[in-house]
């Protein structure tokens, strides 16, 4: 375990799944007979937004139940609701992948390769962030150590099931500039997971941490003069400390050119996938409806509550749009749209489903759960997150994931029909 915070963040209870799994799905057994349970308040560490005071309501009547029914030859049980999907071409036993994590180097050494080999046991996609190659290189000739980035392919892949799953790299300004796609594309380690169609390539447009800018790390002040011809360094600490600010451009992008980036990704990698990153941006549905006119398999959505890296204060609490804002302004119809943001449950994971998401990342979760446990974190995690929607599911008359819709839900700010 490292020393690894997150403040603001509920990483106790990410903790305790890590460690314990399925049992965090319920009170403590130790209680049973003795306790009564009722609603719970909200955490105090996290205070509830607009999709955490909306509630899942199921029906009385259930026809969808009654169809099941018919088809098992007996009552349907929880275990009977169905969480396969398929994510930007990817097959997937939940609607769940592991996010970026941004330009941090709590994701660089074995927190991020210990993220890889379990991602891939669970076969659920996994997508790696951006700027790592031009920082550290890629590490294909023998003489070099391999990077963090192919690190975590080789870990994926050595542990992901036939058929299921798939790797998805990020690409910013700067990793084009080191033509990340390019090495990865060619490289013979992954090619079974380019043959067997579990490649994707993200291009990152922005970020739910911070908006409107690009990745920011701290690099030793000795390291510094080698990235000034790569990004923009501001020594904003002072001279007494070591750690300079790196920071990567944003991009600039307008609708022709979004457009013109997919349709190149499209004929230079005709394997891959096409994955577009947007960030919480007041924009956020035209910008996904060019992406998805343009050929794009996948639109991933930060929501303001998500981010992992390195990000100005006054971005954190004041810039960009809530997820639940997001969802509403995003008209996904019959595409896959994968949105991020504080997830790490399943009621909340379930809520965005019914908002029109077709799966949900985890980013800060499934690192603080490998943090917790290195073998078991973040399959505990998702085991736990998978009950919780099987219960939700199954409680709607549901019984495949795809089902779920605004129906679903109730809030005091949109109540519906009475």
């Amino acid at each position: 375990m490292t020393d690894l915070h997150a403040p603001g963040y509920p990483r106790q209870r990410v903790a305790e799944r890590a460690r314990r799994g399925t049992a965090m799905a319920f009170p403590d057994a130790a209680g049973y007979g003795t306790t009564m349970f009722g609603q719970q308040p909200p955490e105090p560490d996290t205070p509830p937004d607009t999709i955490d005071r909306t509630r899942l309501v199921p029906p009385v009547f259930v026809p969808r139940r009654l169809e099941r029914l018919i088809d098992l030859g007996r009552e349907p049980v929880v275990g009977d609701a169905e969480l396969t999907a398929t994510i930007g071409g990817f097959s997937s036993p939940l609607p769940v992948y592991v996010s970026a994590f941004g330009s941090t180097r709590v994701a660089s050494g074995d927190l991020g390769q210990a993220v890889a080999r379990q991602a891939g046991r669970l076969g659920i996609p996994m997508v790696i962030g951006e700027n790592i190659v031009p920082v550290a290189g890629y590490g294909r000739m023998e003489r070099t150590a391999p990077s963090s980035l192919l690190q975590r392919i080789t870990e994926y892949a050595a542990a992901v099931p036939d058929g299921q799953g798939g790797v998805v790299v990020q690409q910013s300004t700067e990793d084009a500039d080191a033509e990340v796609w390019n090495l990865v594309y060619s490289d013979p380690s992954v090619q079974p997971l380019l043959e067997s169609g579990r490649l994707a390539f993200e291009l990152k447009v922005g970020q739910g941490a911070k908006p409107g800018l690009g990745g920011m790390t701290l690099v030793p002040r000795e390291k510094a003069t080698a990235l000034s011809a790569q990004y923009d360094l501001m020594d904003v600490f002072g001279a007494d400390s070591d750690a300079v600010l790196r920071c990567s451009s944003p991009g600039t992008f307008t609708d022709e050119i979004l457009r013109n980036q997919i349709r190149l990704m499209r004929n230079n990698y005709p394997r891959c996938r096409v994955w577009v990153k947007l960030p919480p941006a007041r924009d956020v549905g035209e910008a996904a409806a060019v992406a998805w006119a343009a050929g794009a398999d996948a639109v991933g959505v930060d929501g303001a509550e998500g981010g992992t890296g390195w990000a100005p204060q006054a971005f954190l609490g004041h810039v960009g749009l809530p997820l639940a804002e997001c969802l509403d302004r995003v008209d996904p119809r019959d595409h896959c749209l994968l949105v991020t943001g504080r997830i790490w449950e399943g009621a909340r994971a379930t809520k965005c489903l019914a908002l029109g998401a077709r799966a949900v990342g985890l980013g800060r979760a499934a690192l603080a759960a490998v943090d917790e446990d290195p073998q078991r974190g973040l399959v505990n995690l998702v085991e736990c997150l998978a009950l919780e929607m099987r219960m939700l599911l199954s409680s709607l008359g549901k019984y495949e994931v795809s089902e779920l819709s605004r129906e679903d839900l109730w809030s005091e700010e949109r109540p519906g029909p009475r």
